[in-house]
């Protein structure tokens, strides 16, 4: 290789720095010294006869050409990224590194379930787990920020695979003061003249709960928006309206005597419907196989409630590793 030319750490040392600004953090995120991280930066400088980075007392910023190097080195680096780990996984299996991108909606509530299996079964695999924003999980999945998604589907796109874990049912809540509340369950029509909070409008559940009032004759309460389910809980708490919630999030956020009541609603399916999702090109969709079957094998253990997709003897195979 010609030693003028950029190398691929040198563009990781760089994807390094437009995620953490700042030499010192930057250069213990990667296990480097500081020197060499600015050292290998002035390189790629000097290879590409560009100025990629901006020096200051309060930390680093990429130039526009940087930020452009760095937007297509990210695609360059996964695929690297993804030979090496295919290559570890066909020594070992499910090993090496998975960097899954989660929504806020969901993550939490069901993987330190599905972490503590695989911390205890797969010694040899890293999870790097990172919340990411609605709007930008495509561009984000694509860029090679994640290697999978755990997302809520439809999730369209020519260059995606879906594989679906499980649907996840919509609990109507309201305080506990609310009319609906000593009831136990409840029907849609028992929505009509409601009032109704949401998500904002760049989360999948915004849409749902619009399309549910639109559909029952409830209003939606615009001016009050929340920007977490947590949010959304205490509007709901204060009588504010009422909203539907996902039934991880209230088996994990919402006890007994709270000042919310989480209702199961009859005579209709609502729910949400949750799948893993990585690039088509990705190297290693049997580990992301593997990794859906055990969590859809985790929800049919720890949540009976949950609709899960599948067959549970296909899973175990593929868990075992005969698939």
């Amino acid at each position: 290789m010609d030693p003028s030319e950029p190398t691929l750490k040198q563009l990781q040392y760089l994807a390094a720095l437009d995620e953490v600004p700042h030499f010192r953090r930057a250069a213990e995120r990667l296990g480097v010294s500081q020197p060499t991280l600015s050292a290998q930066i002035q390189v790629l400088e000097e290879a590409l006869g560009l100025h990629l980075v901006e020096r200051s007392r309060s930390g680093v910023t990429l130039t526009p050409l940087g930020r452009e190097v760095v937007a297509k080195a990210r695609p360059v680096l996964a695929g690297a990224r993804e030979i090496l780990d295919f290559a570890r996984e066909g020594r070992t299996g499910l090993a090496g590194t998975i960097r899954l991108g989660s929504l806020s909606t969901l993550g939490p509530y069901l993987l330190p379930h599905v972490v503590a299996r695989l911390h205890r079964q797969y010694p040899s695999l890293s999870l790097y787990v990172r919340e990411c924003q609605p709007e930008a999980q495509k561009r984000e999945l694509s860029e090679g920020r994640h290697d999978v998604l755990l997302t809520q589907i439809p999730f369209s796109g020519q260059d995606f695979v879906n594989e679906e874990l499980f649907h996840e049912p919509l609990y109507l809540a309201v305080a506990r003061d609310h009319p609906l509340a000593a009831r136990g369950r409840v029907t849609m029509k028992d929505i009509r003249d409601e009032t109704m909070l949401s998500l904002g409008m760049r989360f999948p559940l915004h849409a749902e709960v619009s399309r549910l009032a639109a559909s029952y004759g409830a209003r939606m309460q615009a001016d009050y928006e929340g920007t977490s389910l947590d949010a959304l809980r205490l509007m709901i708490g204060m009588g504010m309206g009422a909203s539907f919630l996902p039934a991880l999030y209230v088996f994990s956020e919402i006890r007994s005597g709270s000042d919310v009541v989480a209702l199961p609603v009859q005579g209709q399916r609502l729910e949400r419907r949750v799948a893993l999702t990585w690039r088509k090109g990705a190297g290693r969709a049997t580990a992301y196989r593997k990794l859906a079957a055990i969590i859809r094998e985790t929800v049919r253990r720890r949540f009976k409630e949950l609709t899960v997709t599948g067959n549970s003897d296909a899973d175990l195979a593929i868990i075992r590793g005969g698939v």
